[in-house]
């Protein structure tokens, strides 16, 4: 079983874009993967291609053989965009090879340890209060709409939820997002009283909602420096807050900020490969590590996991992309036995479930694992191109 072809397709989703790559075995057998060629990795489909040639010919079950060879190939610009291609060939190659040994990409790799996924409902009001006419729900325009939507994910039976820092002035929010550019604030990357007004203002909202048993997560991304994010670990001890999530690529400023914090610090999502990850665990520098299945690939992430367990850190997804992608981090979640809970984007847009043939299932707060071979999904090719990307 050689492949024959290697092909990314593109689609609108929104406020973004979804991309997919097909690859096509010689015998007609296609495996497929979701990767992200927004937020910063404009240009991952030509690097795609540029590595096609690498990988046709070659045995598609091989994908260990495979991946292993593109690293030594792109070794001397490892990471980035080299480090994400070759993710998105290997997960692909995992499609191909669970169905090809008609069982799901978890039996590859010992099978599950759980088939039901504990999720959190990530970017909880963002996507609302920015963009609700293409999640087709009403406008989040005040902290009580806030502290409504809290309600509302705790009766549909989610035990978690994670937001972002939502400036208002009382009729609309504001992004804030100075730490990718997009708002003021950079790049000195301040803080401010008046922001961390905000972050009680937005946490209090969810915690009055959704109540006292809710788990309640802040993703404070790469916003501030280690001075303003030790101010921001300070605001937020009265919430009990199941993790703070940063962003920084110093293990030794994050290992600061953890031994002072008054809740668990949550790190790690932006890393390629198990030699980024490994100063943040030799530093004690977090409490769980996010791994970005979609980045590393499935084999790869399975084994910063590996490393995460031998100090004793537990594991969670980087999670917030289409069903495909979903469905690809559960069968991370089902194996590795130090798993957290699963990121998961509740609001997207309206047509996103057009983009599979079964949208995945979730239930009481857990994604239900895919039984049938592959990644347990297909891809409904057609939708996406009946969607050509907008931009």
């Amino acid at each position: 079983m050689k492949i024959a072809q290697v092909e990314t397709l593109r689609c609108d989703a929104g406020w973004r874009t979804f991309s997919f790559l097909k690859i096509t075995t010689d015998d007609g057998l296609a495996g497929w993967s979701e990767y992200n060629e927004d937020f910063g990795s404009t240009g991952l489909s030509a690097v795609i291609q540029a590595l096609a040639p690498l990988v046709i010919g070659r045995d598609a079950q091989a994908f260990e053989r495979i991946t292993s060879h593109l690293q030594v190939m792109t070794r001397q610009s490892r990471g980035g965009l080299n480090q994400q291609a070759i993710a998105a060939i290997e997960n692909a190659l995992l499609d191909i090879t669970g169905k090809a040994l008609g069982v799901p990409v978890y039996a590859l790799f010992g099978g599950p340890l759980r088939e039901r996924i504990p999720v959190y409902w990530s970017h909880c009001g963002t996507y609302r209060a920015r963009n609700p006419e293409l999640v087709g729900v009403p406008p989040i325009r005040s902290y009580d709409d806030l502290a409504r939507l809290g309600e509302e994910v705790r009766d549909r039976g989610f035990r978690a939820l994670k937001t972002n820092v939502l400036p208002s002035d009382g009729s609309r929010f504001h992004p804030f997002s100075p730490g990718f550019g997009r708002t003021p604030g950079h790049p000195e990357l301040n803080w401010d009283a008046r922001t961390l007004q905000v972050i009680r203002d937005v946490l209090g909202a969810f915690r009055a909602g959704a109540g006292p048993e809710m788990g309640l997560m802040l993703d404070v991304n790469f916003h501030f420096k280690t001075e303003g994010f030790r101010r921001v670990a300070d605001t937020v001890a009265p919430f009990d807050l199941t993790w703070l999530e940063i962003d920084t690529h110093d293990p030794a400023s994050l290992a600061l900020i953890r031994r002072g914090a008054p809740c668990p610090i949550a790190s790690c999502e932006t890393l390629c490969g198990r030699r980024d990850f490994k100063p943040f665990f030799e530093h004690y520098a977090t409490d769980v590590a996010i791994i970005d299945v979609i980045w590393n690939g499935l084999a790869e992430s399975l084994k910063i996991a590996a490393m995460a367990e031998a100090y004793e850190v537990n594991v969670a997804p980087h999670n917030f992309y289409g069903h495909l992608c979903s469905v690809i981090s559960a069968h991370f979640c089902a194996v590795v036995p130090n798993f957290r809970i699963m990121e998961i984007d509740i609001d997207s847009v309206s047509w996103r479930d057009e983009f599979v043939t079964a949208p995945p299932v979730i239930e009481n707060g857990a994604f239900v694992l895919p039984t049938g071979p592959g990644w347990g999904v297909e891809v409904n090719e057609a939708a996406i191109r009946a969607r050509s990307p907008k931009g």
